[in-house]
C-alpha cells in the first residue's frame, strides 16, 4: 500500500484569493514545489481535497474551477511534481455534499482508488476543518501551515490544534513529514 499526502489548495498551496475563480490569479507560495517534489520522490502520493463553496455559493462555475486547478497542475509540473487526483466539493456550507471538508469521504475515496494506507498519510492545510477531514479519515498526523487562515486560527483558537502539528508553511511541513518517514 502507498503513502499520501493531501493537501488543500488555496491558502496552502496557493495564495488565498477569496473565490479564486481566475488563473490568471494563481500564485504559489514560495518553495512549495520543490517540497511537494521532494515528497513525491520519497513514495508519497500527492492528491489535492480542496472545498470550492464559491460554485455552491453562484459565485463561479466548476468550469473556472476546472481552470484554475489545471493552471495550478501546470505550474507544478514545470518542477516535475504530479497530483494524482483533485477532489472537489462544490457546494456552499450547509449544502448537502458527499465530500465537503471536514467529511473525509475523498480520502476514503482515494484509499480506494490509489490502494493508500491512511495511517501512512498525512493532510496538508490551513483551516480547522482541513485538519479535521484528516483527522475523521485516521491520517497518521494532520498538519496546520501558518499560510492562508493557519495563522489566524493558531492565534485564535489554539486549543483546536493540540493533535496536530503546525508548520510555517508546505515546505516546513514537508521537512516535518520526510524527517519522521
Amino acid at each position: 500500500m502507498c503513502r499520501a499526502v493531501f493537501l488543500d489548495r488555496d491558502g496552502t498551496l496557493i495564495e488565498e484569493k477569496e473565490y479564486l475563480s481566475d488563473p490568471e490569479r494563481v500564485v504559489l507560495f514560495p518553495g512549495v514545489a520543490e517540497a511537494l517534489l521532494s515528497l513525491q520522490t520519497a513514495g508519497f502520493k500527492l492528491i489535492i481535497v480542496s472545498n470550492q463553496a464559491g460554485v455552491g455559493r453562484g459565485y463561479f462555475t466548476m468550469h473556472e474551477v476546472a481552470l484554475v486547478n489545471e493552471r495550478v497542475t501546470q505550474y507544478f509540473a514545470r518542477s516535475g511534481v504530479r497530483f494524482e487526483k483533485i477532489y472537489i466539493a462544490p457546494e456552499a456550507p450547509g449544502q448537502p455534499s458527499r465530500g465537503r471538508k471536514p467529511s473525509p469521504q475523498f480520502l476514503f475515496d482515494a484509499r480506494d482508488e490509489f490502494e493508500l494506507d491512511l495511517a501512512s498519510s498525512y493532510s496538508i492545510g490551513d483551516k480547522l476543518i482541513d485538519l479535521e477531514c484528516g483527522w475523521n479519515a485516521g491520517v497518521k498526523k494532520s498538519i496546520l501551515v501558518r499560510t492562508g487562515y493557519g495563522r489566524k486560527l493558531e492565534q485564535e483558537h489554539p486549543e483546536h490544534l493540540a493533535a496536530a502539528v503546525v508548520a510555517d508553511d508546505v515546505p516546513a511541513a514537508a521537512k516535518w513529514i520526510l524527517e519522521g518517514a
